[in-house]
């Protein structure tokens, strides 16, 4: 995991020398989320209450399932995220490089998912005495929709998290998921635990999950960094503006 912060350090200050070498500013962090509305984002196939900025919080009812996605496309970036649920076992997630448009019979989109599960969700999805895997709810990442990954450290076809970091509900958690050029790397709470490379879509939107139960998110935050190669494949399609 050094060589993995090396890595991630080295990405981040070659977005920062990409700003200095054209002359203009150096790239920050932007917020995604101002702490009083919901400006930059779009209701993609929830209910016009679902979401909410209430006390500098984005606030999420869980009803219905869905999701509500970015104003405009990422391709490279690092992206930091704090959540919360307040509800046993609830569901969530974000979802990076999406074409943020749910197919008929599913009403989630495609793109690589970052999950989000509160801790008692391995114990209240126990059937006939079998336990889940822990590993779903400490920030696994998996392809959805089509979109294909590589795991780093695989639990069938999604990548797990080496260590169990995630906090249960009433505390905040905070994510970093740094995405260059089809591999996205996930610190949980200050600590990169997760990662995936080979993704087979490279620039999309952002989608925040609605699925079940009440999340709660706050600085939610983004550094865009210099952009790579990809082919039409690999790049959602533009939505036209709202």
């Amino acid at each position: 995991m050094k060589a993995l912060a090396a890595t991630v350090a080295g990405t981040v200050l070659l977005g920062v020398a990409a700003g200095s070498s054209t002359g203009g500013p150096a790239p920050g962090f932007v917020d995604l989320f101002n702490g009083r509305d919901l400006s930059g984002w779009f209701n993609v196939n929830t209910s016009p209450d679902t979401w909410s900025a209430k006390d500098g919080q984005l606030v999420c009812s869980g009803r219905p399932i869905g999701v509500m996605r970015s104003e405009k496309q990422y391709e490279n970036f690092v992206l930091h995220v704090e959540w919360m649920h307040v509800e046993p076992g609830g569901n969530s997630g974000v979802f990076l490089w999406s074409g943020a448009r749910p197919r008929e019979d599913d009403r989630l989109p495609d793109g690589v998912e970052v999950q989000m599960l509160e801790l008692d969700w391995v114990k209240l999805n126990t059937r006939e005495g079998k336990v889940p895997p822990i590993a779903y709810v400490h920030g696994e990442l998996f392809g959805v929709g089509g979109v294909t990954i590589v795991p780093d450290n695989p639990r069938g076809e999604r990548s797990m998290s080496i260590e169990n970091l995630c906090r249960g509900r009433g505390e905040w958690n905070a994510y970093d998921v740094v995405a260059v050029d089809g591999v996205v790397k996930l610190a949980v709470n200050g600590k990169f635990v997760n990662g995936v490379t080979r993704s087979s879509r490279r620039r999309g939107y952002l989608c925040l999950e609605s699925e079940g139960a009440e999340i709660h998110f706050r600085n939610i935050r983004i550094l865009e960094l210099p952009p790579g190669v990809t082919t039409p494949d690999q790049v959602a399609p533009v939505l036209p503006p709202r």
